[in-house]
């Protein structure tokens, strides 16, 4: 039981650190061809969002904004899964609930 105990306090100490070192690592999802991209945080966290100007001079707002939207959304995705891939790491590939 006490190694046990020692374990799981272990494990804890190392997800602990791996969440500073999410915020740290960032992924970067992109639109239209490149013309919206958006760098997201390994915790979710959108850091930019970079609009090549040509977009404004089409003054299509609404596919400036389906294009925002989904380079944002494949960023969380990919952030997601970059947090799950180092929990994995960690855990030994257990999916525990209620982590990341």
């Amino acid at each position: 039981m006490r190694n046990l105990m020692k374990e799981a306090q272990k494990m804890q100490a190392k997800m602990a650190k791996l969440q500073e070192e999410l915020k740290e690592m960032t992924v970067e999802a992109q639109s239209g061809g490149g013309m919206v991209k958006v760098v997201c945080t390994g915790q979710q966290e959108v850091r930019s969002i970079t609009i090549d100007p040509e977009l404004l001079e089409e003054k299509d707002l609404e596919m400036l904004q389906d294009l925002v939207l989904a380079a944002v959304n494949e960023a969380l995705s990919r952030a997601r899964e970059l947090s799950q891939e180092q929990m994995a790491k960690i855990t030994g590939g257990l999916n525990l609930p209620g982590m990341f």
